[in-house]
């Protein structure tokens, strides 16, 4: 078996695609997606890079700041959501799957590709240089630090860091009419 078959397979049939077309929708799918990707990842203004990864099929809300260098899954943007008021620090990548693409073994016995939805919830904090693992959810105003590898879901108004990502501290709730 061709890893590289096995995983252009699973991707077309994910989104639907079978058939003797399915290869030229795959390429025309990647490339799109890296173009648009690489201009987003490489793009010094954080509104362009936001709607460049709007155009992605990424789920963002209003008022979204989104630093220089952010990675977000390249198979699955659509299953990634950044809601309102949410920062999310350079050097950040963002995945809504996990696949052992080349060992058939892994894949096979032990972790099959992983499909899951990541959202970031409203007035959330992603520090810098964070990695933020599929399916999971980082609660509202919720800060993770710095460098920190989210592998469990992030509670509402807490503070995490760390590898993997710990509890620091919960925060105050305040009045939702309070002004910066």
């Amino acid at each position: 078996m061709d890893p590289v078959e096995i995983n252009k397979r699973e991707l077309s049939e994910y989104y639907g695609r079978k058939g003797p077309l399915a290869g030229i929708w795959f390429y025309w799918f990647m490339l799109r997606d890296w173009l648009l990707s690489s201009l987003a990842y490489r793009c010094p203004h954080p509104g362009i890079t936001v709607m460049l990864n709007r155009l992605r099929g990424v789920n963002i809300g209003k008022h979204v700041y989104i630093g220089l260098r952010v990675f977000v899954d390249g198979d699955y943007p659509h299953l990634v959501t950044i809601e309102d008021y949410v920062s999310i620090g350079m050097n950040t990548m963002i995945y809504a799957h996990s696949n052992p693409t080349y060992s058939l073994e892994l894949k096979r016995d032990c972790y099959p590709r992983r499909v899951a939805t990541t959202t970031i919830k409203r007035g959330s904090w992603v520090a810098p240089g964070c990695i933020i693992l599929a399916g999971i959810t980082i609660g509202e105003n919720a800060v993770v630090g710095t460098g920190s590898v989210v592998t469990k879901n992030v509670d509402p108004y807490s503070v995490v860091a760390g590898n993997p990502a710990r509890l620091i501290k919960t925060l105050p709730r305040r009045s939702p009419d309070l002004t910066v």
